[in-house]
């Protein structure tokens, strides 16, 4: 059985509503912000209006958010004051807040490159004197036990500078976990940056921020038919960054699914459909987190029912490629970032690939990372894949040739930032891969899947098709990529 493909115009309607929104609540859309909320309630909305009962689930999260940017003044030539750069300084998340003036005082480092133990032990705090600014390089234990550290020992706010071994002298975009861990302000510096400092001298550090613990949710609806031992789920994140509304990343991948749901209402189809709008992606895949270990936990046998995931975490970037998630590992492998795909994602991959050649659209892969949404489905076993068409990565000529767009620039040139807004939207691409989505939905919705009791082994008659074009393509990231540790 068919249907028709979720119309494009549907889906640019669900945009103009979502940049409302954003527009409606301080810019953005961001988990336990009154724009997340009202992006929920127009999700429920027309899902109600569409004919399915759509459900809530809530679950508490560590939110955190800078009011304002961060500075640090440091002595420059002559002693002559100058504000670091964001090359150089970056505030920590979950890093407290305030205004110091004080002088710097190193502690446990003497500034060579090295992984070593600075501010790991409340020992190493001996003589430190209250006030002043702790010093700190990254090693061997997280930035929150050193921050906490510090902070103990009477410091005002926390500089912790990288290594300055192969690959580790850019600045530090850490995280201390979660909110409370400390109160001062905790900034990561560059190598350079830190060892500039080793001699004393005074900074000046602000920061402002938000660190706490709130609420948000979870959408989850599903259709009216088909097996449930065979669910077929469907998902997208609704969040964005404070930052920025979020329109390519990731409205248009919420806006994609609710125009399938929409379109997919009152069909019956022989697998259960289950389209799930997570929340807090953006500060480390907590809404699909929770879902996948409440299903853990409390109902192992609904988990098991998930045949497979299909995740569409931005999928209209200006300067897009038609990516694929890599499921067969044919064109990443662990050192491109990929991990080890659940037995079944291949035969996913290969769906996506096929509507695309049917259609005469070239497609391409991008590495199998977990960095989205698809993440904690593959952690428990379940056969996941995708589409994406590009973040912060750059876009080579090959690409370039096969795509169309721009060498050289990114694919999404206002990727986590304010600019991520309706201009921000490539509508060609935005119609291909909701297409593309429509199609295999609907051809999983629909297909006998075979899951061996072991292995969950997904059987589905594939036709072999041949491999990408190209290499190409990077994940998404969000918040899960900063560093907590050493």
């Amino acid at each position: 059985m068919t249907t028709e493909s979720a119309p494009p115009t549907q889906v640019l309607e669900h945009l103009e509503v979502f940049q409302a929104i954003a527009n409606a609540n301080n810019g953005n859309r961001a988990s336990g912000t009154s724009g997340y909320r009202a992006s929920v309630d127009y999700v429920l909305g027309r899902l109600r209006a569409a004919g399915y009962a759509p459900r809530v689930q809530e679950f508490t999260f560590p939110f955190f958010q800078e009011l304002t940017p961060t500075t640090v003044t440091v002595p420059g030539p002559g002693g002559a004051p100058r504000q670091l750069t964001a090359e150089e300084a970056a505030v920590m998340s979950y890093s407290g807040s305030g205004s110091i003036t004080a002088p710097v005082q190193a502690v446990g480092t003497t500034g060579e490159p090295a992984a070593g133990t600075s501010g790991c032990e409340a020992e190493d705090f001996a003589g430190f004197q209250a006030g002043s600014v702790a010093l700190l390089q990254r090693g061997t234990c997280s930035f929150a036990v050193k921050a906490a550290n510090a902070q103990a020992a009477g410091a005002s706010a926390v500089l912790i500078f990288n290594t300055g071994l192969p690959g580790e002298e850019g600045v530090v975009a850490g995280t201390l976990g979660e909110p409370g861990v400390v109160t001062v302000p905790v900034i990561g510096l560059s190598y350079a940056a830190g060892k500039a400092l080793l001699g004393g001298g005074e900074v000046t550090i602000t920061a402002e921020t938000v660190s706490e613990n709130r609420e948000t949710s979870n959408v989850l609806a599903e259709t009216g038919t088909g097996d449930p031992a065979r669910t077929v789920m469907v998902g997208a994140h609704l969040d964005s960054v404070p930052e920025g509304p979020g329109i390519n990343d990731n409205a248009s991948g919420s806006a994609g699914i609710l125009a399938i749901a929409e379109s997919l209402a009152g069909t019956e189809t022989e697998n259960n459909v289950r389209f799930a709008w997570w929340g807090a992606e953006e500060l480390g895949l907590r809404g699909s987190r929770h879902y996948v270990a409440d299903l853990k936990a409390n109902d192992p046998a609904a988990l098991e029912a998930v045949a497979l995931y299909l995740n569409f975490d931005m999928i209209a970037s200006p300067n897009h490629g038609r990516f694929v998630y890599d499921g067969d590992a044919s064109a990443f492998g662990p050192e491109d970032g990929s991990v080890p795909a659940p037995a079944g994602s291949a035969a996913i991959e290969a769906a996506f690939h096929e509507h695309f050649g049917s259609v005469g659209l070239a497609s391409g892969e991008t590495e199998f990372s977990g960095r989205s949404d698809y993440g904690p489905f593959i952690a428990e076993g379940v056969p996941s894949g995708g589409l994406f068409t590009g973040a912060e990565g750059i876009k080579t000529v090959e690409q370039a040739a096969l795509f169309g767009g721009r060498a050289g620039v990114g694919y999404d040139f206002c990727y986590h930032a304010s600019c991520d807004d309706l201009s921000n939207i490539d509508v060609r691409a935005l119609d291909e891969m909701t297409d593309a989505a429509s199609a295999v939905v609907l051809r999983f919705a629909n297909s006998a899947l075979d899951l061996e009791e072991e292995g969950r082994q997904l059987r589905l008659a594939v036709p072999p098709v041949p491999a990408a074009t190209v290499d190409q393509g990077h994940g998404p990231s969000n918040a899960a990529e900063e560093k907590q540790g050493s």
